[in-house]
Formats: C-alpha cells, sequence, structure tokens
C-alpha cells in the first residue's frame, strides 16, 4: 500500500460526507422551491381571472403562459449552463440564489401588474372592448408581460442546480434530475395542500403570497450562505459517453417524443378528470385540490420508485411499462362511472384513487426519461424538460377545445390513451436489433397484448355522467358539459354534473322585485347568470331592452328546453344574450342598466363564485347602475354558513349607501337590493300597480299567490334587517376577491370557529 493511497482514503470520506451534506441542502432546497412554485401558480391563475374574466379563454392564456414560461427557463438557463461548465460552483450557487429572489418578488410586483394592465385595456375604449379578439390579444400581451419572466425564473431552477451539482457532486449527479424532480413534486404536493386547506383561509391570496415570497428570500440567503463550501470534485469531469446510451434500442431523440407525450397526455388527461369527478366531488376548491393533490402524491410516488429501480436495472428494461401506462390512463373512467354508486365523500375519494396508478407510472417515466437523454448534464436536461412542458401545454388545450366538445369525457380519454398505446406497440413488436434492448421481448409483447385486453373491458365498463337521467338534453363546449333533465315541473338545470337551478318562483322574484322597487318605470335590465332563463323572462315580460350574460356557452341553447315561448322570445328585438364572463362584461361596457341581478352559481363553495359576491365587482356594478337603479343579488344561504352569510352582507353594506334583505318566500335564501338611493318600503299592492300587464302574469304563473300583490308580501313580510345578519360574527370581514370567505371555509367548520 502506498503512502498516497493511505492518505487518500480520508480525503474520499470527507468529501463523500461533504457530498451528502450538500445534496441534503439541494434536496430542501426543491422541496421549498416546488411548495412556493404551486403556490404561485394557484393564485396567478386566480388574480388572472379576477383582472380579465372568468373564462376558459383566459384560464388557457394563464395556464399556457406559465408552462410556456417553465419551458423557456429550463432550456434558456441549459444553455447558460454551458458557460458555467468549467466555472466555480459558488457561481452556480450565487445565481441559483439570485432566481430565487427574484422569484419572490412576484409576490409584490404580479398583483400590481395585473390591476394595471386591467385599467389600461378598460382606457383603451373600442381597442379594449370586451368579447373581441383584440380584447384577448392586449390581456395576452399583458400577461405575458406580467407573468413569463417570474415563470421564466421559475423554470430556470432545474438546469441551475443541476449544473452546481454536476460540479460537486461526482457519479451522484448523473440522475441529478431525477433527484430535483422528485424533491421539486413533494414540494408541489405540500403547496397544494397547504395553500388550498389551510393558508388561503386564514391569510387570503396576497397573505399566501407574502409566505411564498419569504420562503424565496430564505431559499436565496442559505443557497447563498452554502456557496462558499461548494467545491469541484474531481470526477465532475469524467466522460460521460458511456451513459448516454440509446434507450430502448431507438433513436436518441425519441427520448424527447416520448417526453412530449406523457406531458400531453398526462396534463391533456387532468383536465378531463375535472369535468368527470365534478358531479361526484362538487365544484369546490377543495375538490379540484383533492385531484391535483391525488396526482401530485402518485406522481412523487412513482419517481422515488424510479430512483431505487434505476439502481439495479438498465433504463431499457421499463419497455413494458408503456403498456401498463396506457392501459393505466383507462381506469378513471371506470371511476367516473355513475353506476357505481358512489356517493359517500369516501367512497368519492376512491373514485379519484382511480387516477393513481396512470400518474405513479408517469412519473416513473418521466424522469427516467430526462435521466436518460441528459445523463446529469443540465443543459440536455434543460431541452428534455421544455419538451415534457410543450406537451403539458398543448395537452389541455386539446382537451378543452377540441376532444370534450366533440367527443365527451370517455371518448376523450380514450384518444388520450391510444398514443400510449401506439408507443407501447412500436416497444413490443418493432425490434431496432440492438443490444442495449434489455427487456426480452416476448414479455412486452404478452404485456401489451394484456394490456389491450384490459382497456377494451374497461372501457367497456365505464359510463358518462349523463346516462344517470333516462330524460336528457346533453350540450358540450370547451366550458362544460351541460344537461337539461326532467319533465314539466321536475325538470332541471346541471353543469358539469353540479345542480344549477329548477323552476322555481324565486328566479321571478330575483327579476320583478328590483324593478318593481323602482320608483320609476324602469327602461332596462341585465341579467348576470343565464341559468334556466327564467329571470331573463320575466324581464322581457316588463318590455324592456334585457341583456342576459352567462359564461357557459350551452346553457342559453338549453333555454327552449325549460320554456316553451323561449324561441320567440330570443327573436324579440328587446332580448340580447351574451356569452362572457359576467364581471369583465360589465367591466368592459359604457351601458348603465336601470336593473342589474345576479343569481350567482350555486352551492354558495362554488369555485369562482366568489367573484360576483366581492367588493370589487360592487364596484363595478356601481359604474354601471343609474343613480336611482337597483341592484338585486340572491344569495342561497340555506347552504352556507354564518360567516359567509356575515361577509356577504358586509361586502353590500360596505359598498352600497342603502341596502334591504328579504327572506325568500319558502325561506331558502336572501334576496338583496342595494341602490345609491333610498328604497323605501311599499306594500305589495304598490309593487304590484307598477307592474305591466304581462309582467304580472308572468309573475304568479307558478303561484303560489294567485295575484301579484300577495305574491310580494309572501317576500316583503320576512325582511331582515341588513344588521341583524351582521350583529352575529362582527369581526367576519367584507367578502373581498382577496378573501373569498365563501370558497375556503374548511378549518373555519371544523374548528367551530367564526373566522
Amino acid at each position: 500500500m502506498s503512502l498516497s493511497t493511505v492518505h487518500a482514503g480520508p480525503q474520499v470520506e470527507r468529501s463523500a460526507a461533504g457530498q451528502e451534506s450538500h445534496l441534503a441542502w439541494y434536496f430542501a432546497f426543491f422541496v421549498v422551491s416546488g411548495f412556493c412554485g404551486l403556490v404561485y401558480e394557484v393564485i396567478w391563475v386566480r388574480l388572472a381571472m379576477a383582472s380579465f374574466g372568468v373564462t376558459t379563454a383566459l384560464a388557457s392564456i394563464v395556464l399556457s403562459i406559465f408552462m410556456g414560461g417553465l419551458g423557456l427557463g429550463s432550456w434558456g438557463a441549459g444553455i447558460l449552463t454551458r458557460k458555467l461548465a468549467r466555472s466555480n460552483p459558488s457561481r452556480g450557487l450565487h445565481l441559483y440564489s439570485l432566481t430565487e429572489l427574484l422569484i419572490g418578488c412576484s409576490a409584490l410586483l404580479v398583483p400590481i401588474e395585473l390591476k394595471l394592465g386591467r385599467n389600461l385595456i378598460l382606457h383603451m375604449g373600442s381597442m379594449g372592448a370586451w368579447q373581441t379578439w383584440r380584447y384577448y390579444s392586449l390581456a395576452g400581451i399583458w400577461l405575458v408581460i406580467t407573468l413569463l419572466p417570474w415563470c421564466t425564473f421559475l423554470g430556470s431552477t432545474f438546469p441551475l442546480l443541476m449544473s452546481v451539482i454536476r460540479k460537486t457532486c461526482g457519479s451522484a449527479s448523473d440522475r441529478s434530475f431525477s433527484f430535483l424532480y422528485l424533491a421539486n413534486v413533494l414540494g408541489a404536493l405540500l403547496g397544494t395542500l397547504v395553500s388550498a386547506f389551510v393558508l388561503i383561509e386564514f391569510l387570503g391570496f396576497q397573505g399566501t403570497l407574502w409566505v411564498a415570497a419569504c420562503l424565496n428570500a430564505i431559499l436565496a440567503l442559505l443557497a447563498f450562505a452554502i456557496s462558499s463550501g461548494a467545491s469541484s470534485d474531481s470526477d465532475s469531469g469524467m466522460a460521460r459517453a458511456l451513459k448516454q446510451k440509446k434507450l430502448y434500442g431507438c433513436p436518441r431523440w425519441v427520448a424527447l417524443l416520448l417526453l412530449f407525450s406523457t406531458g400531453l397526455v398526462s396534463m391533456g388527461s387532468e383536465v378531463v378528470w375535472m369535468r368527470q369527478f365534478t358531479p361526484f366531488l362538487g365544484n369546490f376548491v377543495y375538490a379540484f385540490a383533492l385531484i391535483v393533490g391525488t396526482y401530485l402524491l402518485a406522481t412523487f410516488l412513482g419517481a422515488r420508485d424510479y430512483r431505487r429501480w434505476v439502481r439495479s436495472h438498465d433504463p431499457s428494461e421499463s419497455s413494458s411499462t408503456w403498456s401498463l401506462i396506457a392501459v393505466s390512463t383507462l381506469i378513471p373512467v371506470v371511476g367516473a362511472n355513475p353506476l357505481l354508486h358512489l356517493t359517500s365523500p369516501g367512497a368519492s375519494g376512491l373514485r379519484v384513487l382511480s387516477i393513481l396508478l396512470f400518474c405513479a407510472l408517469t412519473g416513473f417515466m418521466t424522469p427516467l426519461l430526462v435521466d436518460a437523454w441528459s445523463a446529469g448534464e443540465p443543459d440536455k436536461a434543460g431541452v428534455a424538460y421544455a419538451f415534457n412542458i410543450l406537451g403539458c401545454i398543448i395537452g389541455p388545450l386539446i382537451a378543452s377545445f377540441g376532444l370534450e366538445p366533440l367527443l365527451g369525457e370517455r371518448w376523450s380519454i380514450l384518444a388520450f390513451s391510444l398514443p400510449l398505446f401506439g408507443i407501447a406497440s412500436l416497444l413490443a413488436f418493432w425490434s431496432p436489433g440492438n443490444s442495449e434492448v434489455v427487456s426480452s421481448p416476448r414479455k412486452s409483447q404478452t404485456t401489451f397484448i394484456v394490456a389491450v385486453i384490459a382497456g377494451v373491458l374497461l372501457f367497456s365498463f365505464s359510463d358518462d355522467f349523463e346516462t344517470e337521467f333516462p330524460v336528457r338534453e346533453v350540450h358540450r363546449d370547451y366550458a362544460a358539459t351541460v344537461i337539461a333533465t326532467g319533465t314539466g315541473f321536475d325538470r332541471a338545470l346541471l353543469v358539469n354534473g353540479s345542480g344549477m337551478t329548477i323552476l322555481t318562483p324565486i328566479t321571478k322574484y330575483i327579476a320583478d322585485l328590483p324593478l318593481a322597487s323602482m320608483n320609476r318605470s324602469p327602461k332596462n335590465g341585465l341579467v348576470i347568470c343565464f341559468g334556466m332563463g327564467t329571470t331573463f323572462r320575466s324581464m322581457l315580460s316588463w318590455g324592456i331592452p334585457t341583456t342576459a350574460v352567462d359564461l357557459i356557452p350551452s346553457v342559453p341553447r338549453l333555454f327552449p328546453y325549460f320554456h316553451s315561448d323561449a324561441s320567440d322570445l330570443m327573436r324579440s328585438p328587446l332580448a340580447n344574450i351574451v356569452v362572457d364572463d359576467g364581471r369583465r362584461f360589465l367591466d368592459g361596457s359604457d351601458k348603465i342598466y336601470d336593473v342589474i341581478v345576479v343569481d350567482p352559481p350555486p352551492p354558495v363553495p362554488a369555485a369562482g363564485s366568489s367573484l360576483l359576491y366581492s367588493r370589487e365587482f360592487y364596484e363595478v356594478v356601481k359604474r354601471h347602475l343609474s343613480h336611482d337603479g337597483v341592484f338585486q343579488i340572491w344569495y342561497p344561504s340555506i347552504n352556507g354558513d354564518a360567516a359567509t352569510t356575515v361577509s356577504i352582507t358586509k361586502s353590500l353594506v360596505e359598498s352600497f349607501p342603502y341596502v334591504r334583505a328579504f327572506r325568500s318566500y319558502d325561506r331558502f335564501g336572501i334576496h338583496y337590493l342595494a341602490s345609491l338611493e333610498p328604497i323605501p318600503p311599499v306594500p305589495g299592492s304598490i309593487l304590484a300597480s307598477r307592474m305591466p300587464p304581462a309582467a304580472a302574469k308572468d309573475f304568479v304563473e307558478w303561484g303560489p299567490a294567485s295575484d301579484a300583490a300577495a305574491e310580494f308580501d309572501r317576500v316583503l313580510t320576512k325582511e331582515i334587517p341588513v344588521q341583524d345578519l351582521i350583529a352575529g360574527s362582527p369581526r367576519i370581514p367584507a367578502l373581498g376577491d382577496d378573501e373569498p370567505i365563501n370558497e375556503y371555509f374548511l378549518l373555519r367548520r371544523l374548528m367551530n370557529a367564526p373566522r
């Protein structure tokens, strides 16, 4: 044994210990970074919708910019790391530290930038006219300016930290992408659950952004602090030619195509799952968080399994896994089968678990593909990850605007499974004659055949939600699946499986009560949220120009299903039906209305519904309400809790000088009337005398009273002083865009606390 060998042993041990210590830090960095990235994504989408509209087009633009920025940052930072290859690893950590610090700045700047963009478009006149391609172009350009830089910084963290690992950790860097990917997914999982179930409820959107920003700042300080101890590893410059082998014996570019495919199918399927499982989970932020959380948990487990599996296997041994991925794509269509009759909360959770295997397998395969392509080279990993993200952008667009409107949910999932079955068949039956293909061809072929048979059986044992209703009319569009069902007075309207409304006199009061409360004859009116069209129909019976706005294109198309005179009414010169987000429609309009009525989509905690109950919305309403006009909003209080009732009432009282509240005739909910001028109390006979004959006839069409005066008195006698509605929980804040109290309520209810 030579003297040099004797002295090398402790040095190698110290080096290995240093590598392990730094790797632990890098893992922790990416857990926190993944947490923050998910928080930013969720809140930026919501803030953008509040500023530019709750439309599928806007949501798609924001998500595309977010994913596109990740891809651009991954690719660009990968190029940058080539210049860092010969430099001190401390420089890479300094860049990573600076990037995290810049990401944290977004918490302050993005909300300001979004509000500024909204105000700029509003002042552009016809150039920024709502419902035009110019509006979406201008909004898209501003969103790119606002979000793309921050998303690019988020995407750049992968290659930057990979370059540091490559310089400091020797052979441990060969699979550094999967190492960081595992940490990032774990962080995203925590970000999904903690933000949805804790932070937003207690801190609101802005407060949650500040938490993420503080975490980014801590990451930046820690990365800078440990940079002085980072030193190059002697093994980091080893040749990697042997490690960059052909996967499955195919040309190396095939790995990029496979990464694109996994991104496209996984994210496209996620869009379909949201629509498939809404009938069973409800249209709540917690339902969405449950689906995304399950997706991320399974992805984490799959990535962790890959990290263990690859220690004793060649990546090409995974060829038969593609058959399993393909068939697992179809399991959710069984999980969403209405014939299973799983209705309890626990059973609904079991439905969501049907996505678990597919997500775990894609979580296994994505880091495998990136590692196989890059072999730890950060620039190559940046390119590979960018291809995966490109698929993540295109998949949801194909699902929302192509497959779902044309095929429905089941057939959309089948369409997404076909590329995976195609890949599996090629790997099973196309033999490149390359010794690097380790998997047994016979095993791969048998697995593929079994997967095809299983896929056929799974798809056969599935059905779409609407088959629950023997009598139905179904319309699908890019935003939702809309079902009209039932006969006679038992007809109902469902959007993505959630009941929206039924035939009820309440919807007539929504129009007639504010119209009759005016001291003069109203000249026009606006209905936000179309529903069955009953409120729109009642307002038209007053003989005034009436505009109705609904977010879902298919909802107004079903108007004739519920009312026999709908076709004639739609042809009336007084009728105007607009498909758009009602809040943004008002925000971009220059019209003044005598009466504006809103019937937000039920249930009370429905995702996004707070944007029609908030102070910010009421400020928009006031700009478009005549000085003596009346605003009416309906609140189904039976579905809310005390805190939500107080919060909604406060938002109205703080926005309008005059507010009155009435229990509905069946005590199901509350009619709020608000105005800039006093709304004097008058008996039902006075209100009835203000009605045109056609309106009075329409008002009592379904009873329960036989004349309009008695019908009004059924509600007028149930007036509630608004201060009584607030008195129970005076500390509850008014509902605002930043604090959607009605949507985030879980801890409040579990702890039986008002806030």
